[in-house]
């Protein structure tokens, strides 16, 4: 079993990351532990053991060290393990993965799976797979602009103080995107495979995570007190009730404006940018 883990991701709760692998290897599983240096390179370690037949590769990290490996497994037939170490792990609790050591470690001994149809974004800068969802607006400005080092330290809180920060300075500028081929403007919008957002918090019930297509969150409302009351409905799970809130279906979304943007809680570059469906599905180790 091959181990890809982030050692920036989650410092403290690396401790589950020894747990997993002390139990697997007291059952006789041989483990193969491999630490990423640098962004992306979780994506090439996948590659490399996907190409060499692995049966299984383990992500161990956030969502967005989970994103880059199954970026490496895509098109492959190596199914993806998951050990959640990040701040938020959505994907984690989206599938509803275990989280005690000795659950996941049984999880990833019996690799009972389901699938997982993850989204491609495509822009002048290259492509981005996300398992999660892709956003551009204000939650992207906020991902962009916060510094590694308080995220490792303060975890969620250090996003609600860059929000805070990023709310007295961002422009609010309207984005235009087209929703299979139809024209719409939001003032931030997020493209979403999965239910939730920002943790355990409801933002797209219709979301389909194994099947292709997207739930697309456009906020209407726009500026500093239109992102306060989407903020304060994020944790009541009210943002699918919310004001200006609208969800919608599509199978492709192109981004007009240029912008940043983040994908599963890491940046992701810059818009304009085009989102399909990722080739092919991944099979995800849910236990």
């Amino acid at each position: 079993m091959i181990v890809i883990y982030n050692p920036t991701a989650g410092p403290r709760r690396v401790h589950r990351l020894w747990d997993v692998l002390d139990i697997l290897s007291g059952n006789g599983v041989r483990v193969r532990l491999m630490e990423t240096a640098n962004a992306g390179h979780a994506t090439s370690l996948a590659a490399e053991a996907a190409a060499g037949g692995a049966p299984l590769v383990v992500a161990a990290g956030g969502d967005g060290t989970i994103a880059e490996v199954a970026a490496g497994l895509a098109g492959s037939r190596t199914a993806m393990g998951i050990i959640p170490l990040g701040t938020a792990n959505v994907l984690s609790q989206e599938l509803n993965l275990p989280y005690l050591p000795r659950d996941i470690a049984a999880a990833l001994a019996f690799r009972r799976t389901r699938t997982l149809w993850p989204g491609m974004a495509s822009s002048p800068g290259g492509n981005r797979l996300f398992v999660q969802m892709l956003g551009v607006g204000l939650d992207a400005q906020v991902v962009h602009a916060l510094p590694r080092s308080l995220k490792r330290v303060f975890g969620r809180g250090a996003y609600v103080a860059q929000t805070l920060r990023e709310m007295l300075r961002y422009e609010y500028r309207p984005i235009h995107i087209r929703l299979d081929g139809d024209l719409a403007e939001a003032g931030s919008v997020i493209i979403s495979k999965g239910r939730l957002y920002a943790g355990n918090y409801m933002l797209a019930p219709d979301a389909v995570s194994n099947l292709p297509g997207f739930s697309v969150a456009l906020f209407g409302a726009n500026g500093p007190c239109a992102a306060l009351l989407y903020g304060a409905a994020l944790p009541l799970n009210l943002l699918p009730r919310a004001p200006g809130m609208r969800l919608v279906r599509a199978s492709q979304v192109e981004i007009l404006d240029a912008g940043p943007a983040q994908a599963d809680g890491d940046p992701a570059g810059a818009a304009p940018m085009m989102i399909r469906d990722a080739a092919m599905p991944i099979e995800i180790v849910t236990g």
